[in-house]
């Protein structure tokens, strides 16, 4: 009889134990356990590239035109220990990777590495590529895609910061004409950046074609 109320209260105490961790972890951000959210994040490393989908209202557009689900891009340095995402949005610029990842669409998003990233981005190479990103900070948006740099747009950012900072090129360059031009969604957004006079020969690059680059992998979806 005194084994069973042993075991008894063991049990009892195995349980309340639980359900106070349990209370504790919801009341106080999940400092006991952990969360989802910093278990993901310690994965991604500097000069990682990051994908969402964005909720501007050229985003449909460009998803339907790139036939991805993915509209907006960026990369990641760590300024003093902390993570951010380095962007083209207006004007170019550094934002906290958490704020970045909820502006997103549900807070989706995807990180991708560049094969043998430890071989061939050493620190000094990463620290070319963040000299040539300080370059580009502050510059204003490129609504027109244009493969300048007096204006720079999300994988255009990415793309010339691998190329000039690191010499590695991601992807090959497409052309405005090589995407879906005839959707009535893509052709509305088209009418108002151009109107009749599209650049189809202009060189440009999309969130798609570095996600998909041959010589990267993914290290984290959360679609």
């Amino acid at each position: 009889m005194k084994k069973t109320k042993y075991i008894f209260a063991i049990i009892t105490f195995l349980m309340s134990f639980g359900c106070a961790l349990f209370i504790a972890n919801s009341m106080f951000g999940n400092i006991i356990f952990g969360t989802r959210a910093v278990s993901i994040l310690d994965k991604i490393q500097e000069s990682d590239m990051i994908f969402q989908t964005s909720q501007s209202r050229q985003s449909e557009a460009i998803r339907i035109a790139t036939n991805s689900k993915f509209s907006h891009c960026g990369i990641v340095f760590i300024e003093k220990g902390k993570k951010y995402v380095f962007e083209a949005v207006q004007p170019v610029k550094y934002t906290p990777i958490e704020a970045w990842i909820n502006r997103g669409k549900e807070g989706h998003f995807v990180v991708t590495r560049i094969k043998n990233a430890s071989l061939l981005l050493n620190p000094q190479k990463v620290q070319k590529m963040k000299d040539y990103a300080n370059l580009l900070q502050n510059k204003d948006y490129d609504h027109y895609f244009e493969w300048s740099d007096d204006k720079i747009y999300c994988s255009e950012l990415v793309w010339k910061i691998y190329k000039n900072g690191a010499g590695i090129e991601l992807c090959p360059l497409q052309k405005l004409k090589n995407f879906n031009l005839k959707d009535p969604k893509v052709q509305v957004l088209l009418t108002e950046r151009y109107g009749n006079t599209i650049p189809l020969n202009e060189s440009v690059i999309a969130p798609s074609n570095l996600k998909h680059s041959n010589i990267v992998t993914t290290i984290i979806d959360t679609y």
